[in-house]
C-alpha cells in the first residue's frame, strides 16, 4: 500500500509539473503573438503613417518648387529673379532628402501585387524628369537676363514660358500621378498588415480560450483523481452515517 501511495504521489507531482509547464507555455505563446502584433502596429505607424506624411510633404514642396519657377517667369528685373530663384537649390535638396528617407524604410509588396519598390522607382524617375525640365526653364530665364538685346531677351522669355507650360507642366502632372499611385500602394500594404494583425488577434484569442478550457478541465480531472485515489487508498475509510439513518434502540 505504501508503494502504491508513493507512486501516486510521484505521478501527481509530475502532473502538476506538466500542468504548470502548459500554463507557462500558453502564456508565453500568447505573449509572443501579441508582441508580434505590437511590432506590426509600430511598423505601420513609423513606416506607413509617417511615410505617407513624408510623401505629402514631398508633393507640397514640389508644388512650391514649380510655383517658384512660375514666379521667376514674372520677375520684373534681374535682382528680383535672383531673389526668387535663390531658394530653389535648398528646396530641391529637401525634396530629395524626403525621398531618401522614405526609401530607407522597409519596402513591401502587397497581396494584390502592388509593389512599393517599383512605385518608388517610378516616383524617382518622374521627379528626375521634372527637375531636368525645370532646370531648362531656369537656364532659359538666366539667358534672358544675360541677353545682349531686348529682342533676344523677349524671345528667350517666350521660349521659357512655353517650355514651362508644355514640357515642365506635363512632367509635374506625371510626378503627381506617380506619387498618388505610391500612396495607394502604401494604403494597400498597410491594409494587408492590418488584416494580418486582426487574424493573429483572432487566432490568439481562440488559442487562449480553448487552451484555458483544456487546462481547467485537466486541473479538475487531476483533482478528482487525487480525491478518488485518496479515498481508495485509505483502508479505514467508512461512509459517514447521518443521524437520521442511525439505528434506533
Amino acid at each position: 500500500m505504501k508503494l502504491r501511495q508513493g507512486f501516486t504521489g510521484r505521478e501527481l507531482g509530475w502532473s502538476r509539473i506538466v500542468l504548470s509547464l502548459l500554463i507557462v507555455g500558453l502564456g508565453w505563446l500568447g505573449g509572443q503573438e501579441l508582441s508580434a502584433i505590437d511590432q506590426d502596429l509600430r511598423v505601420m505607424y513609423t513606416e506607413y503613417t509617417l511615410g505617407a506624411t513624408e510623401l505629402a510633404h514631398i508633393m507640397a514642396d514640389t508644388v512650391r518648387y514649380r510655383n517658384t519657377i512660375l514666379r521667376a517667369l514674372e520677375a520684373d528685373d534681374r535682382k528680383d529673379f535672383e531673389r526668387i530663384t535663390a531658394s530653389l537649390p535648398e528646396l530641391r535638396a529637401k525634396i530629395q532628402l524626403g525621398i531618401d528617407r522614405y526609401a530607407a524604410a522597409s519596402l513591401r509588396v502587397s497581396r494584390s501585387g502592388r509593389s512599393e519598390p517599383e512605385d518608388l522607382q517610378a516616383v524617382r524617375l518622374s521627379l528626375d524628369d521634372y527637375f531636368h525640365s525645370a532646370n531648362k526653364t531656369i537656364d532659359l530665364l538666366v539667358r534672358e537676363w544675360n541677353a545682349p538685346t531686348k529682342t533676344e531677351a523677349a524671345e528667350l522669355r517666350r521660349t521659357a514660358e512655353a517650355h514651362a507650360a508644355e514640357n515642365a507642366g506635363p512632367k509635374m502632372i506625371q510626378l503627381s500621378i506617380a506619387l498618388d499611385r505610391l500612396l495607394e500602394t502604401i494604403a494597400d500594404v498597410a491594409k494587408d498588415m492590418r488584416d494580418e494583425g486582426s487574424k493573429t488577434i483572432r487566432m490568439t484569442s481562440l488559442l487562449l480560450f480553448f487552451g484555458s478550457l483544456f487546462l481547467a478541465a485537466l486541473n479538475l480531472f487531476l483533482g478528482f483523481r487525487r480525491s478518488g485515489e485518496t479515498v481508495s487508498d485509505n483502508p479505514n475509510w467508512q461512509p459517514r452515517v447521518q443521524a437520521a439513518d442511525a439505528p434506533r434502540g
